[in-house]
Order: C-alpha cells, then sequence, then structure tokens
C-alpha cells in the first residue's frame, strides 16, 4: 500500500493519478475531509484509490497496518500568506515529522514535499546540496516551516535515508481550488478570456524590465514523473529541487497563454503594492544538476508546450468546472 497526503489537492491528486498510470491503485488517500469543497472532490473523482480517511485518523490508523510500502507527504498549509505560527509548525513540521519517524522504524520509503520557498530570497542561490542547507533563510513563516523539517532530518542525520522534493512553480490541471494561489497562468487565462489583456507587475529594480522577473515554471505532470521517480529508486536519498533550471519572464508565460488562445498578445503592466515591494523575488532557477547526475530524466515540456497542454486539453473546454482529473 502506498500513503498519499494531501491526496485531494494539486500535486496530490495528480502524484495518484501518475501511480494509477503505473497500474498502482493500492493508495490510501488522505486529507482535511472537513474542507474538501467541490473541485478538490473532483480531483479524487476520477483516480483509483483503495480508501480516503483524514489526516487526523491517519497517525492512529498507521499503528495498526503493516503493509506500508511507501508514504509520498505532500499535505501540508502551503499558504506563504499564513501568519499563526504555531499552526504551520504543527501542520508543517511535526506532523511530517511524526511520519517520517514512523516510516524510519518501519523500513518505508518516505518521500515528503519541502519547497522552494525555503531558499529565501536566492541571495544565496538555489543549490539542494545538503552542505548549504543552513546558509538559506526563508523570507515567510510558511518557507520557515518547511525548512524546519529538512534541518530537522538533516542533524538527525535520517536526511538521505528520505527523499525531500523542493517544488518550483508547478502549474496545471487540478489547481483549481487554490484561489489566489493558484499559477498564474490560470490567472491569465481568466483575465483574457474577461478583458483581452493581462495584468503584470511593473519591475522596481533597473535590471529587470517591466514583466521580466522570472521564475522558474514546471508542468505538473514533469513534477509528477520527477516525485515518482524516488518511489522507483529509493537509493535516492536527501533533498532535491523539482523544477527545470530555466529562468522564464512573466513575459515569457503571458505570451504562451496568449499564444495557446490564439489571441493578440496584450500586457499592461501595473503599480506593485507597497507592501509586498520589499519581499518580492526577482529572480528564480531550480539547479537541476544533482537531480540530472542521479539519473532522473527532466523535463519533457518546455514552459511553451505545458502552457499549450494546459490551456488547450483543460481549461478551453471548462473542464475545470466539472474536471475529469488529468
Amino acid at each position: 500500500m502506498i500513503i498519499v497526503t494531501g491526496a485531494a489537492g494539486f500535486i496530490g491528486s495528480a502524484v495518484i493519478w501518475g501511480l494509477n498510470k503505473m497500474g498502482i491503485r493500492d493508495i490510501l488517500a488522505v486529507d482535511e475531509l472537513q474542507h474538501l469543497g467541490e473541485h478538490k472532490k473532483n480531483n479524487l473523482a476520477h483516480v483509483g484509490y483503495k480508501q480516503l480517511i483524514g489526516r487526523d485518523e491517519l497517525l492512529e490508523k498507521l499503528k495498526g497496518v503493516t503493509n506500508v510500502n511507501a508514504i509520498i507527504h505532500l499535505g501540508a498549509c502551503s499558504s506563504t500568506t499564513e501568519k499563526n505560527e504555531e499552526y504551520l509548525r504543527e501542520t508543517n513540521f511535526e506532523y511530517t515529522k511524526h511520519l517520517a519517524e514512523y516510516a524510519l522504524a518501519n523500513g518505508v520509503r518516505f518521500i515528503y514535499a519541502s519547497s522552494a520557498a525555503t531558499y529565501g530570497d536566492g541571495a544565496k542561490g538555489f543549490s539542494d546540496d545538503h552542505g548549504k542547507l543552513k546558509e538559506y533563510s526563508p523570507m515567510n513563516l510558511y518557507g520557515r516551516s518547511k525548512h524546519m523539517f529538512d534541518l530537522w532530518a538533516q542533524d538527525k542525520k535520517v536526511l538521505d535515508e528520505m527523499a525531500g522534493l523542493k517544488y518550483f512553480n508547478v502549474f496545471g490541471p487540478n489547481e483549481y481550488h487554490k484561489g489566489d494561489m493558484r499559477s498564474f497562468v490560470l490567472k491569465a487565462f481568466e483575465q483574457i478570456n474577461s478583458t483581452g489583456r493581462v495584468r503584470l507587475f511593473k519591475s522596481y529594480k533597473k535590471e529587470y524590465a517591466d514583466g521580466e522577473q522570472v521564475r522558474d515554471f514546471i508542468y505538473i505532470k514533469d513534477a509528477v514523473r520527477m516525485t515518482l521517480a524516488f518511489l522507483e529508486n529509493r537509493d535516492l536519498g536527501g533533498i532535491y529541487n523539482i523544477g527545470t533550471g530555466e529562468p522564464r519572464s512573466w513575459n515569457d508565460l503571458v505570451t504562451a497563454v496568449f499564444n495557446a488562445l490564439e489571441k493578440p498578445v496584450e500586457i499592461e503592466y501595473v503599480d506593485m503594492p507597497g507592501d509586498i515591494r520589499d519581499q518580492y523575488q526577482y529572480y528564480t532557477c531550480a539547479d537541476m544538476n544533482k537531480l540530472e547526475e542521479a539519473g532522473v530524466e527532466l523535463c519533457d515540456y518546455s514552459l511553451e508546450a505545458g502552457v499549450f497542454d494546459y490551456v488547450k486539453k483543460y481549461l478551453i473546454p471548462s473542464k475545470y468546472l466539472t474536471s475529469p482529473g488529468l
């Protein structure tokens, strides 16, 4: 049996889809059942799993389960604006620690979601080299809660016995429930359909033109394939980036959406709110050397190909209103 937490979420439901493609359906899906809205229910409606239980039930259930092969722990509070530090500690650190300790004690493969937010403002780079872990300073409480577990695993000398994945800017189907945390591909699609144009923040650094701030955007289907490579190869341990290694601008992203919709590019640059200017990241890019050297195939989808697949197959038909899944 494989346990997937955050099962009804964006990456979690996509990972179950990926497991199904591998012929695996002996899956215990775990999520916060009281927070399953229509879209999150749809994320699970078209994938195969044995049982769905609440996150609070899992720790108790594990006491009587002996046939767990792997835990893919993707459940978390992922809001970068969450201010309740104790809630983040309990949800993102303590809960993860409980699952890790169970996995280590029972020889169960443990794969968990760390976060690119642990890198902070990027001043120290985006290397997944363990020797640099203590150098990073996350910019928000969410990033700190994720970093806390990475450091705990390193201090306990068990990091190499598990796999911690730092996802960069993932976009694609099954993100529809995420509100303001949805990818800008989806937001741009909706803006174009509504107004014919897209609004992007102006740049406040002279070395970046408006809209030329960059991110590492990765399509969900590539993120799933990379994630499941750690299930197939249990010898791969430690922290690994999940990205493309290719920084692309917001202008590139928006242009790809316009092109997929076969509409002229119309971008309006607007003032960035003052309260986020000092924390805004102008550059993120995953260092993918470690994963490539481990023999894991990197991305099949370019930014343009991923956007095209997402827009044409999922967004244009408005499937996300009654999503049939990936």
